[in-house]
């Protein structure tokens, strides 16, 4: 309420402060008056001595009622045109209903005529429409009206003490009305505004509301009785592929408009798991919404998704364990390291000279492995920057012609040059692994190795193609090369394309294996710039 109080202080001050609700309200009065005022007019054409109205002074009534009509006309023009200044306007139009009305009540023979119970309903609607304000200004002066036009009757035409008592009572009548008409605006300023705040709340929840859904990963449909798709969000188009509301579910796919219409016998909450055409195995969770209208939630979860989710918080397990048993392992083999390089001292002894050569082989190699190992914890610090192909791999090959002198002459660049966002020292890593592979495999020939940069048609993507000239790999490892230890060289780890994918997994690249009929040939994909 004190909300209202303040409202209506700032409507008497400021003249472009009411709302477009008062507006209405104020022209609906203004229609209201226009009827009135038309009834009037329609009376004196028809038969002013038939109705009794205006058997006094028909003059004046006529007068009355045609500048009414005028009023009621002027008044609905500047509601819809001048919506400014409403308490004025309002003031105006109720201080001219009843200046006219109490005129023709007065040509009518005065409160016998019933003309008067016409400003009760002007009191009682200035009072509503006004939202209770000036309400009780309203009903004095419709009152003072009234006994003004009572004492000039009892003065001119010497009217009988009774009337004044009756006009009293007319007068407690607008003060009354004027109350209840108050009681009655304050009671619904105070639900307009309540409900003002509760549609502000709800359309806030269902703003949020659909940001949730929007933002699911998993599908969600609003089904009708009938099969017909109210509502999807995206992840549901995506998983099913042209959804969107208004389409049936056997437009869909009929597999699931066949479940659905199964279901719709009990309606209960059900889950099942379904392959739909397109190959996607999908887990569908039934539920009847809580409303009479007969909607059905339709949950759509990607179960390969949910299999590649516990596959990664396997290996991220996994990758945890490894990483913490290898650095165990670090310190007991370097002990055994520098116990053999210590044999290897005792020129002697061939045999155990050859022993401590073992030994030793075999401790490198496990030492190269914890430190792969523990290299995959590492994979997710990755600082991208932008790199210039041309530029990096000049530096790159340069670098690893120290390691392979030969590797001048077999890697030849095929063309191509472009921009991408990785990290130097991941990158490095990964082309050591993959250009390595390649000069092991490949021909001894000169550009038996090609690398290639070249940009996706119609895709922004760009791709770095590395191809051999080798015996390629064999089918049956194909689907198993980035799988971690698994290596077809003796003195391999089986770790080095695993983690060549994890690091540009982490960089937001591919790598993957294409198949080709020559060779060995591996693809890295990056976004475009």
């Amino acid at each position: 309420m004190p909300h209202a109080n303040r409202m209506n202080n700032k409507l008497l001050l400021e003249p472009h402060s009411a709302p477009d609700i008062f507006w209405r309200s104020l022209q609906f009065f203004s229609l209201y008056r226009l009827a009135v005022s038309l009834m009037f007019f329609a009376a004196v054409i028809v038969s002013g001595d038939v109705l009794s109205v205006g058997i006094e002074d028909p003059t004046l009534f006529v007068r009355s009622a045609i500048l009414y009509v005028i009023a009621a006309m002027a008044f609905l023009a500047a509601v819809r045109r001048k919506r400014n200044y409403f308490n004025l306007q309002l003031s105006v139009q109720v201080a001219t209903d009843i200046l006219l009305i109490t005129l023709m009540m007065y040509a009518s023979g005065g409160q016998k005529s019933g003309i008067g119970v016409l400003l009760m309903v002007v009191v009682a609607g200035a009072g509503l429409v006004g939202q209770g304000r000036l309400t009780l200004f309203y009903a004095a002066l419709a009152s003072l009206s009234i006994l003004m036009e009572q004492s000039w009757r009892a003065l001119v035409f010497n009217a009988d003490a009774a009337d004044f008592a009756r006009s009293g009572f007319t007068c407690l009548g607008f003060f009354g009305t004027a109350i209840t008409a108050q009681l009655l605006a304050r009671r619904v300023v105070a639900n307009e505004t309540l409900a003002v705040e509760r549609g502000k709340e709800l359309a806030s929840q269902l703003r949020i509301g659909e940001r949730i859904i929007r933002d699911m990963t998993d599908g969600v449909l609003v089904v009708g009785p009938d099969g017909k798709i109210k509502q999807a969000n995206p992840p549901a188009d995506r998983l099913l592929g042209c959804v969107s509301a208004g389409l049936y579910l056997s437009d869909v796919s009929a597999t699931l408009a066949l479940r659905f219409s199964v279901w719709s016998v009990n309606r209960l909450e059900t889950v099942e798991t379904m392959r739909l055409v397109r190959g996607k195995s999908l887990r569908v969770r039934y539920l009847p919404a809580q409303e009479q209208m007969g909607n059905a939630l339709l949950y759509i979860e990607d179960i390969e998704r949910l299999e590649q989710q516990a596959q990664e918080l396997k290996l991220a397990a996994l990758g945890r364990l490894t990483a913490n048993i290898a650095h165990e392992i670090r310190n007991p083999l370097a002990a055994i390291s520098h116990a053999a390089e210590l044999l290897r001292e005792d020129e002697t002894d061939v045999l155990r000279r050859r022993l401590a050569e073992i030994v030793g082989d075999n401790t490198a190699r496990l030492n190269k492995l914890v430190a792969q190992v523990l290299e995959l914890g590492r994979r997710d610090s990755a600082d991208r920057e932008l790199l210039q192909w041309s530029v990096f791999f000049s530096r790159f090959r340069e670098e690893f012609s120290l390691h392979d002198p030969d590797s001048v002459r077999r890697i030849v660049d095929a063309g191509g040059d472009g921009s991408f966002r990785f990290d130097r020292g991941h990158l490095y890593r990964v082309l050591w692994n993959l250009f390595g592979n390649a000069l092991r495999h490949a021909t001894k020939a000169d550009g038996g190795v090609r690398v290639e940069l070249c940009i996706a048609e119609n895709v922004r993507r760009v791709e770095l193609n590395i191809m051999d000239d080798g015996p390629g790999i064999d089918v049956s490892m194909q689907g198993q090369v980035f799988e971690p230890f698994v290596t077809t060289q003796r003195n391999g780890t089986g770790l080095g394309l695993y983690i060549a994918r994890e690091l540009c997994a982490s960089n937001g690249a591919y790598l993957e294996l294409v198949p080709s009929q020559v060779g060995a040939h591996f693809r890295i994909s990056f976004e475009e710039l």
